[in-house]
């Protein structure tokens, strides 16, 4: 699949610059480092719906389920780390998440900040889920490569639920074009991006 159809698929309106894949391969360590914390990132993400909506039981019991899942990719990375030799480095700010996150518009009702919180999340995922394919495709590390491959199947999955949980919880319509604008802007942010050896750099 090439990196406009699969973009396509999953809604992003810009692909990542192909280029990037070089600058990662140059600096395995740094991206398995930024990754991890990426995988703790979405775990803590879970957590934190589940911490602020807990009546809603359904994306509660989801999410107990992916904290888990990320968690466990977290270790993967981190063994790959471990069996390269390395250790996992400090985190590094994430420009691409930071920036996302001032979209939408701080305050409104306690269910516009769910909606909010869901579609930044399945955009987080649909790029993690691209970018996880090109490195599945690219890197001359297959053993590493595959690792990626399989881990883009989980993002794709993660992607569509909260997507699919953002359209469940808000009126469909109002939902579909605050994704439409939030994936115009991402666009945007991801003209600057694609630069540096981080999973959204």
């Amino acid at each position: 699949m090439s990196p406009k159809n699969q973009s396509t698929m999953l809604g992003l309106k810009l692909p990542t610059d192909p280029r990037w894949v070089n600058i990662v391969a140059k600096n395995i360590d740094e991206i398995l480092t930024d990754h991890a914390y990426c995988e703790q990132k979405a775990a803590s993400t879970a957590i934190s719906l589940i911490i602020g909506y807990p009546e809603y039981t359904e994306l509660v019991a989801e999410m107990t389920l992916l904290a888990q899942e990320e968690m466990s990719h977290f270790k993967m990375v981190h063994d790959r780390i471990i069996e390269r030799g390395g250790h996992l480095g400090r985190e590094r700010k994430d420009a691409y998440v930071n920036t996302l996150m001032k979209f939408f518009p701080k305050g409104g009702s306690r269910n516009d900040q769910l909606i909010h919180r869901l579609l930044y999340a399945a955009l987080i995922e649909a790029r993690s889920c691209e970018r996880f394919r090109l490195l599945s495709e690219e890197l001359e590390d297959k053993k590493l490569a595959e690792f990626y491959r399989k881990l883009m199947i989980s993002e794709a999955n993660h992607y569509t639920m909260f997507l699919k949980f953002a359209r469940q919880y808000g009126q469909r319509e109002v939902v579909d074009q605050k994704w439409k604008d939030l994936l115009e802007f991402e666009a945007q942010i991801m003209k600057d991006l694609s630069k540096t050896e981080l999973i959204h750099g």
